[in-house]
């Protein structure tokens, strides 16, 4: 082989584009938001206290789900972390979708998102199939869930 072969090489350099910074939540862009309620179905724990035994750091690990599940979504769904407390066996969350949803489609939709998009990153990625029995192993089922869609009056808008 020729020493010079390479010679040319600076002509296919394709440098790295620089990450586009992430764009700050804001509510307004979305026009259907939904408050979550979420606890283990069939749970080994009585609260998220007793994770540390299972070597899980439940708020850390919910940030990196809700992290890549916001950067996969592109703007289209956000989640965000209302409110988790270590004594409680349950979190809640926020849903902003940016299409209005019909209330009669809203459960589908919601299901999807839950069912099919976020447990399992937390079942498998952050090993949340520890804190839950056979019974919810065996259903693949992580979460039990209750939501509400959030609504605004008029004067809130405004603030």
């Amino acid at each position: 082989m020729r020493t010079n072969f390479f010679a040319n090489y600076k002509e296919f350099i394709i440098y790295p584009k620089e990450k586009e910074k992430e764009k700050e939540f804001d509510p307004k862009d979305y026009a259907t938001h939904y408050i979550l309620t979420l606890s283990l179905n069939d749970p080994s724990i009585s609260n998220w206290e007793e994770a540390n035994k299972y070597e899980i750091e439940i708020e850390k690990s919910i940030e990196q789900v809700l992290e890549a599940f916001n950067t996969s979504q592109k703007g289209i769904y956000h989640l965000l972390l209302l409110e988790i407390e270590d004594d409680q066996s349950y979190f809640v969350l926020s849903l902003s979708c940016k299409t209005k949803i019909e209330s009669q489609e809203a459960n589908d939709h919601v299901s999807y998102i839950m069912d099919r998009i976020v447990s399992n990153p937390f079942y498998v990625g952050q090993s949340w199939f520890r804190l839950v029995g056979d019974k919810a192993r065996g259903e693949r089922r992580l979460f039990n869930y209750s939501f509400k869609e959030y609504t605004v009056s008029e004067s809130e808008k405004h603030t």
